[in-house]
């Protein structure tokens, strides 16, 4: 279920009628519409509201403090430590996912630390409805992203994690501190505008931008109206109106033997710069 706006949830969960339930993440996405962070998770556990009154099972990560707090005194299956009933262990993450489950391993091909909580709830959710591990393991090795969310492509002399499909405060800063802790060398940072903040907007992007003040990238471009609204002393950051100046600024030598990290709200459609780079 998606949804942008208070009460959407429980309007669709009356319509559904789920059996069982699982929330991602409580993240800082369509602000606009939930008002804050707060209203977010407020929107989001009407889920569990459905779920609670109903007597019926929600899945919790229990690596997220929210979900274990507002899952109290429900039904519930939890994943992710050890005194969970399915205990899922991350082992690495560069680039790739790889985790351990019931003495089994099993090497993704999704990026970053933040899969790791949605390889995890699959792994439960799978667990419980009697998936034998072996189908789990080589249904979680064998997929590959192919759609701007996570994906990796490699030419002939650059590696582009193109993860343009979406973003918002809280996924834009997990991606940038999944880039960091790469051993990859000679990393360069691409981000487009996030949508949807609100009274947010202004904030949430000078937040992003002052990121970059403790982080040393080869280069880092900022595209969009919103950026260019921010301030920085950061002279490796070029902040640019729209993807159209990025196209007129560019220059491939810059680009040569590099790691690039490109993410934006869908709206940006960064994807494009993929061509610019082949």
């Amino acid at each position: 279920m998606g949804a942008n706006h208070p009460k959407e949830i429980e309007f669709l969960c009356n319509i559904a009628k789920p059996d069982f339930g699982y929330i991602t993440n409580f993240g800082k996405a369509h602000l606009e519409g939930f008002g804050n962070l707060e209203g977010v998770i407020k929107a989001k556990t009407e889920l569990y509201q459905y779920l609670k009154i109903n007597n019926k099972i929600v899945f919790v990560n229990a690596n997220d403090n929210t979900q274990i707090e507002k899952s109290i005194n429900m039904q519930v299956i939890s994943f992710g430590t050890e005194k969970s009933k399915y205990s899922i262990k991350l082992l690495s993450a560069n680039p790739f996912v790889t985790m351990e489950f019931d003495n089994i391993i099993i090497e993704s091909n999704m990026l970053g630390i933040y899969n790791y909580n949605n390889i995890a709830a699959a792994i439960a959710i799978g667990k419980h409805f009697n998936v034998n591990n072996n189908q789990i393991k080589q249904a979680l090795e064998i997929y590959h992203p192919t759609n701007n969310r996570s994906q990796i492509i490699n030419l002939e002399d650059k590696k582009i994690i193109l993860d343009a499909y979406n973003a918002n405060p809280s996924s834009m800063k997990s991606a940038l501190e999944n880039f960091i802790q790469l051993t990859d060398k000679n990393k360069i940072v691409i981000l487009g505008d996030m949508f949807e903040l609100g009274s947010y907007t202004e904030i949430e992007h000078q937040k992003i931008t002052d990121f970059f003040n403790n982080n040393n990238f080869k280069h880092i471009y900022l595209l969009g109206g919103n950026f260019l609204k921010t301030t920085t002393n950061n002279k490796n950051i070029t902040i640019l109106k729209n993807y159209n100046s990025f196209e007129e600024h560019f220059d491939i030598v810059k680009f040569k033997n590099s790691t690039i990290l490109i993410k934006a709200s869908r709206g940006m459609a960064l994807e494009r710069i993929v061509n610019l780079l082949k």
